[in-house]
């Protein structure tokens, strides 16, 4: 369906290299920190010079080669005590003797996971939210991708402002002629190619979405058409390249990149790129992104792309802001009419430049070979293909854009695409290279069904561009990644969901293949667009609230979240079922009442201390996140659910009752009274103590206890969902909560 999948493929990288050599490859090696070293700027080379004292310094024959020498590539500083280094296994093993090593990982390979989503989510220009943050104005958003395409107009730096004077990042020498008060920064991390030009688009289109310049006329092949505007249009971009063409991205480079970005004074970061599910000392994004929040920074990350599978959310840790994603009320509508007069509706970009009413002859994929119902190239040899529209069904291997070409290549004068079942109602609005669509597997099977019911099936598609008002909206997106959490079942993730379907942005290059223009655009769907809303979002609040911390700006976001759609009834899934809680997290973004919640819930960074040693990882693990030593023997550790988080996932809740406390800080009226508002999961009883608080000043802390108790017998593990409110007379500070009820008699 063109979306970008996310996913960890478990590929050791090595570079060419010529034959006569042994084989080096990447490793990432985390060391001690020792006592004679310290963090601070006046130790930099002190620090280096200890990393490189564990590289090999003599050279060894074996095997009757010259064995190649190992050599540094990243020192890191801020992410995790150790380094990135070309070596052999040799070199590795006889580094394992040395005083002060910890581990050495071979490098994993990560890979890829707007005019109308503004206006969807409530930013109107010289009002609200846009106008009390200055639209982003002093904020800088560091983008960890694939490059930039700087020349586009959303990288316009007209009426920005220079960068402030905090920042301390480059534009790298190949670069320093594009960057701009807009355009700020510019890393590559790219060895065998250092260019920082985005050569994928993905970058480019992240980048854009977060903090993208107004810029006229943008659309997809008419559609979608009005001013592109990213989420913070006046806040600053620093762009850190660490995936090439193929769209992997080296953990290595991503640390490096993190590394980089605290120095250089982000204040923001927004990744869309992840892998598989992993405990967070073995993830290298949750591992920068607790040294980055340290320093002030939010992380946010999209929550990956392998929904609706249960349990399949990434980037779960509870310092980093976990995206899903969700539809806008926006589509952009085509209808398949059959000869049996009945009508279905699915999404494109495609727009004909002369409307027919032709009817043509379908063609069903699946007709000869297993391989042809993919429609992937090379695949359709039937003659009989030629002049008519093809039936294609979705996969993960080859893009809709890539099967319509398929089909174009071989004749064909028009294509549909069949979804998935998985996908429900989820559709794609690509922008294909012939008259083609995407439609529900459920109106496929209706297709399919006509075609076998007649000995000429015929159908016409009509595009119908752009439509506007889904009531329904927002739906979560099907691909969007779910709950519970593997590496922290007592964390609810995702955290939020925000726009990440069909969404429009800048490109590098033109769809309709127009090299004249400068003001490109494509709609493409993940949670990778979804994240970078939210990278958005969280500028626009650090903009009105430089003071607030990077858990304070998360808690604003989800405690005032959305959990009703358009029509004011609860979020569907893709199913158009109700969205559950690991679907939906806290709800739906809502920048505007973010802005202003009343109350907030800020971890202090203290506490993940005793919530990693709560995990029962090792004192080395813990060690290998915080960069020093832990004794977890030594630590008060906490149950997952006792983080001061803004809401509960209560695991294993059987015939004990769970108690768990909350401190939450006024940023609303100074004197103000909450009272709380309780819906009890199925078979649960909430008890909230106290059930008022009463605040007489801003800033003021106040803490509260919430127990769990279980009601009914379980036969079998059941989820069960509710939430728990704080009410006063202006504002409502919502928390939900998720109970894992296991088997009781």
């Amino acid at each position: 369906m063109g979306f970008l999948k996310i996913f960890l493929v478990f590929i050791f990288c090595s570079f060419p290299r010529p034959t006569i050599q042994n084989d080096l490859e990447t490793y990432i090696v985390h060391v001690e920190s020792p006592e004679s070293v310290i963090s601070t700027q006046s130790s930099v080379t002190d620090l280096d010079n200890y990393y490189l004292s564990f590289l090999p310094k003599t050279t060894t024959i074996s095997s009757s080669e010259n064995e190649e020498a190992a050599s540094m590539l990243y020192s890191y500083h801020n992410v995790m005590k150790g380094f990135a280094a070309r070596l052999t296994a040799a070199q590795v093993k006889e580094m394992e003797n040395k005083h002060g090593f910890v581990s050495a990982q071979k490098q994993r390979i990560f890979t890829l996971h707007t005019t109308h989503t503004p206006n969807f989510l409530g930013l109107q220009q010289n009002m609200g939210l846009w106008k009390d943050s200055n639209y982003g104005k002093g904020v800088i958003i560091g983008v960890i991708d694939t490059g930039i395409y700087p020349d586009h107009p959303s990288f316009s730096d007209f009426g920005m402002p220079p960068p402030p004077a905090k920042w301390k990042g480059v534009c790298e020498s190949n670069f320093k002629t594009k960057c701009n008060n807009k355009l700020i920064g510019a890393r590559s991390y790219q060895i065998a190619n250092g260019s920082l030009i985005d050569d994928t688009g993905h970058g480019t289109h992240t980048a854009g979405t977060a903090a993208g310049a107004f810029a006229k006329g943008a659309n997809v092949f008419g559609n979608a058409n009005g001013t592109a505007v990213g989420v913070a249009p006046l806040a600053h971009l620093a762009i850190y390249k660490v995936c090439n063409s193929d769209g992997e991205c080296p953990d290595c480079d991503i640390l490096a990149a993190i590394d980089s970005a605290i120095d250089d004074g982000v204040d923001i970061l927004s990744i869309s790129l992840g892998g598989s599910p992993s405990p967070f000392y073995d993830d290298c994004i949750a591992l920068g992104a607790y040294s980055a929040t340290e320093r002030g920074i939010l992380v946010s990350s999209s929550a990956g792309n392998e929904g609706p599978s249960v349990a399949s959310v990434e980037k779960a840790a509870p310092w980093i802001l976990t995206v899903g994603a969700s539809t806008l009320d926006r589509k952009i509508k085509a209808t398949v009419n059959l000869g049996n007069r009945k009508k279905y509706e699915g999404e494109s970009t495609y727009r004909p430049k002369i409307s027919s009413s032709t009817f043509f002859t379908l063609y069903d994929a699946a007709k000869n070979a297993s391989e042809t119902p993919y429609c992937r190239p090379g695949s359709l040899t039937d003659p009989a293909v030629r002049g008519k529209i093809v039936l294609c069904l979705q996969d993960d291997i080859v893009s809709n854009i890539e099967k319509g070409q398929a089909v174009k290549d071989a004749g064909g004068v028009g294509m549909i695409i069949i979804n998935q079942p998985s996908y429900g109602a989820t559709k794609s609005a690509d922008a294909h290279v012939l008259p083609a669509m995407d439609v529900s597997a459920a109106d496929g099977t209706k297709i399919i069904s006509y075609m076998h019911s007649t000995s000429n099936p015929i159908a016409r598609i009509t595009f119908h561009g752009t439509v506007i008002g889904d009531k329904y909206a927002p739906i979560v997106a099907a691909f969007s990644s779910r709950g519970p959490s593997e590496a922290s079942p007592g964390i609810l993730k995702p955290d939020i969901i925000g726009p990440g379907v069909n969404i429009l942005a800048a490109w590098p290059t033109s769809m309709d293949g127009n090299k004249n223009t400068k003001s490109t655009f494509n709609i493409i769907s993940g949670t990778s667009m979804s994240c970078p809303h939210l990278s958005g979002v969280a500028a626009l609040l650090k903009s009105t609230h430089p003071d607030w911390s990077p858990a304070a700006i998360k808690s604003a976001i989800m405690t005032t979240a959305d959990t009703l759609n358009l029509a004011n009834s609860p979020i569907l899934d893709e199913r158009l079922l109700f969205a559950d809680i690991y679907a939906i997290g806290a709800g739906h973004v809502n920048p505007s009442r973010a802005n202003d919640p009343g109350l907030v819930y800020d971890t202090p960074f203290e506490d993940y201390v005793a919530y990693l040693c709560g995990l029962n990882y090792t004192n080395p693990q813990v060690s290998k996140l915080l960069q020093r030593k832990v004794n977890c023997w030594e630590v008060e550790s906490i149950p997952e659910a006792q983080l001061n988080y803004p809401s509960f996932s209560i695991s294993g809740l059987g015939s004990t009752p769970q108690t768990y406390t909350r401190t939450v800080t006024n940023v609303g009226d100074a004197e103000s009274s909450y009272k709380v508002e309780i819906a009890s999961p199925k078979g649960v009883v909430v008890e909230v103590e106290p059930s008022e608080l009463n605040f007489s000043e801003l800033n003021q802390k106040l803490t509260y206890q919430v127990t769990f108790s279980k009601t009914i017998s379980s036969s079998q593990p059941e989820v069960v969902e509710g939430f728990l409110k704080w009410n006063s007379n202006t504002y409502s500070v919502r928390s939900p909560i998720a109970v894992v009820l296991v088997l009781t008699t």
